[in-house]
């Protein structure tokens, strides 16, 4: 019963936000507390809507204070020069856009971070794609698979979570898997180039300017008043101060935001007034994300909270047979796609994942293959409903959840099977009974 009702309930809300029926913050409140409901768990709703909220909470002030930070950069004019960069090096010329686009999200998704990464690209990468008229969806799809690729980094999170559910050391999950991912780096660079040779087919190669001059007049502040062009290095060097914490580690995200935030805030707008209209051009978009995020803690409150993610991954293991015993690495792989785009993160790596490694040890499957097969499936993951910083990402490209999946959900499912093709052939993770489809070279 609690098996149908998980899949029932999360069905019926894919079907809805892509059909566009309802919102996506109303389908995520509504839907899980119609079938809490109909499943008989009246009693329990309130408990389990607060503790998933609470859950999400940390991320839900994460993504408050990233979005006013990288707000505030944006109007001060920090990323005007790369864009006039960008502007002079792709000319007008959408296939160049778009491998950019890929390249660029790559870069500035090192940090693990997609929010951070979502406000920078759309900020640098949109006026491109508003003025040449390209499709604002592979723009979007771009940086959402490159950050797929990045968050497989050990400070991206699944890689974390999968190390510590199986207890081993992050950087044996990591470092093997780094061939693996630069074949996927090179496919998505791949799929940038044919997206944008048709683009290109379709638009032309559009001549943006005359002259170098008058690159030096664009911005991307939407407030002319609120540039700060003699504080740019002073914001670069602050920008890059919380990259490289975030990075390390020094305080907890939430914390490192909001302390930047404030520090901005008081280098660039040191009048109670000006902070005050810089908080109040931005309350909207911080209020549909952090409204989004509190929505979707009650959706994985009610999914978790009433037991349906604990049946769904039993059923779902229960379809492996026992002669896929010694291909459970690649079965995790595979499984490691729809399972992490229908339950959060922390569901999969700390539920399904030791189970499924504890049947892979009687196949002489070790711990740290099984962490490695694991991570395969983040760009798939980035698409689920569940994963909030993507909503970050389709209100600041101003397109549609359900659009964005529809292009980037068959992009992301290729991508993911090329990088487990690529570290089976390079035998991070064996193909069947421990044994790697190419030896690994002794020495």
């Amino acid at each position: 019963m609690l098996t149908f009702l998980g899949f029932a309930m999360v069905l019926t809300f894919m079907c809805l936000i892509m059909t566009q029926r309802l919102s996506a913050l109303i389908a995520l409140i509504i839907i899980p507390v119609l079938f809490a409901l109909f499943g008989g768990f009246a009693g329990d709703i309130g408990p389990m809507m607060l503790q998933g909220i609470t859950k999400l909470a940390p991320t839900g002030v994460m993504l408050m204070f990233a979005i006013l930070y990288f707000a505030l950069m944006i109007d001060s004019g920090l990323f005007d020069p790369p864009v006039r960069f960008i502007l002079r090096m792709v000319k007008g010329d959408p296939l160049r856009v778009s491998v950019g686009t890929a390249a660029l999200a790559l870069i500035v998704s090192l940090d693990g971070d997609g929010a951070t990464t979502y406000m920078i690209c759309v900020a640098a990468m949109l006026p491109l794609y508003s003025r040449i008229g390209m499709n604002p969806r592979i723009m979007a799809g771009l940086i959402i698979l490159a950050g797929g690729i990045m968050n497989m980094t050990p400070w991206g999170g699944p890689t974390a979570r999968a190390a510590s559910a199986l207890q081993v050391d992050p950087s044996d999950v990591f470092v093997p898997m780094i061939p693996a991912m630069a074949i996927g780096v090179a496919v998505l660079l791949g799929m940038a180039y044919l997206y944008g040779k048709r683009e290109r087919e379709r638009l032309g190669v559009l001549r943006l300017s005359d002259g170098s001059e008058d690159h030096s007049e664009v911005t991307v502040s939407q407030y002319p008043e609120a540039r700060r062009p003699k504080l740019l290095m002073i914001n670069a060097m602050l920008t890059l101060g919380l990259m490289g914490t975030l990075i390390t580690g020094v305080l907890p995200l939430p914390v490192l935001f909001m302390i930047a935030f404030s520090l901005a805030m008081i280098i660039n707008y040191p009048c109670l007034k000006a902070q005050k209209e810089r908080i109040a051009a931005h309350a909207g978009n911080v209020l549909a994300v952090v409204g989004l995020i509190f929505a979707a803690g009650i959706f994985t409150g009610i999914l978790s909270g009433t037991g349906m993610v604990d049946s769904m991954s039993k059923s779902l293991l229960a379809l492996i047979p026992d002669a896929m015993g010694p291909y459970l690495a690649v079965v995790t792989a595979l499984v490691s796609m729809p399972f992490t785009f229908f339950m959060s993160n922390d569901a999969f790596y700390y539920g399904v994942l030791p189970v499924l490694t504890e049947a892979a040890g009687h196949y002489g499957i070790s711990p740290v293959e099984m962490a490695r097969a694991s991570i395969v499936g983040q760009p798939v993951h980035l698409l689920s409903p569940l994963v909030p910083s993507t909503y970050l990402l389709v209100g600041l490209a101003k397109i549609e959840f359900g659009d964005l999946q529809r292009f980037a959900l068959k992009l992301a499912t290729l991508l993911c099977l090329a990088i487990m093709l690529a570290a089976l052939l390079v035998g991070v993770f064996p193909a069947a009974g421990g044994l790697a489809i190419v030896p690994v070279a002794a020495g």
